[in-house]
């Protein structure tokens, strides 16, 4: 009877230790089934290495990638990944951005696209005015040059949508840009949420401080607004031609 015991016990741990396992295969399964930030993928160039920005005044350094996935392009991307530690990078003995290194999991880029040129009454024609809804949620944000946005519409997985931001003409509000949605008449289909980023490069200078940035849409019940905090990016010199087109890994269907 003693030994039956001994073989219940030992039965009831290996049970115990198994569920633990499952358990913890679930949780890193569902630790990596989300991203952890909203990123700007930055080439390395020469001797600068490749970086991820995470915010205006922090960067992830990729500690088991040497080169971006992306080539010489710059791009926006949500990314998931863990921390190794961080310091205070320092250049010429003054301090500048904080830098942490981590372990990529994945990293998966976004459509990544520079503004348009504002053509006066020619805009509604030329880029389109379809409605569609901005979702507030934590990739919809102005940081490191770019506004990112999450958006809602309705299409059919056929149709190419094309999406365009516009600075305004409006001389009380310098800081106020247009979405314009052209759905290439795909007006029909199940309602889906896209990502998309504009490179803010056509904005005045903010001066090395912060600014309101409105954004101004054509939603399904009229025109609507929101408003997003803005500074100009430091050291932003790049060429158009460095910046990708990719698809976000949560779109429907393509968005150009």
């Amino acid at each position: 009877m003693k030994h039956r015991h001994s073989w219940l016990a030992l039965a009831s741990i290996i049970v115990t230790l198994l569920a633990f396992a499952a358990c913890q295969d679930n949780n890193e399964e569902g630790k990596l089934a989300y991203p952890t930030a909203l990123v700007t993928v930055k080439p390395g160039t020469g001797t600068t290495p490749f970086i991820l920005q995470l915010n205006d005044s922090t960067s992830l350094m990729p500690y088991n990638m040497r080169t971006s996935p992306f080539g010489d392009k710059e791009v926006r991307a949500l990314v998931n990944y863990d921390v190794m530690y961080s310091v205070g990078q320092r250049s010429g003995g003054a301090p500048v951005k904080d830098a942490t290194f981590v372990t990529i999991n994945w990293i998966d880029s976004i459509r990544t696209k520079w503004m348009a040129p504002n053509l006066g009454d020619r805009n509604v024609k030329l880029y389109g005015d379809d409605p569609l809804e901005v979702v507030d949620d934590w990739v919809s944000i102005a940081e490191d040059g770019y506004l990112t946005l999450r958006f809602r519409t309705r299409w059919n997985g056929k149709v190419r949508h094309v999406l365009n931001l516009v600075a305004t003409s409006d001389n009380d509000n310098i800081y106020k840009v247009r979405l314009y949605h052209d759905a290439k008449g795909d007006l029909y289909g199940q309602t889906g949420d896209g990502l998309i980023a504009f490179r803010l490069d056509n904005l005045p200078y903010t001066g090395e401080k912060y600014v309101w940035l409105t954004l101004e849409w054509n939603s399904y019940s009229g025109k609507k607004t929101a408003r997003f905090k803005y500074s100009t990016r430091e050291n932003s010199v790049i060429t158009p031609t460095k910046l990708a087109t990719f698809a976000a890994p949560v779109q429907i269907t393509n968005v150009d």
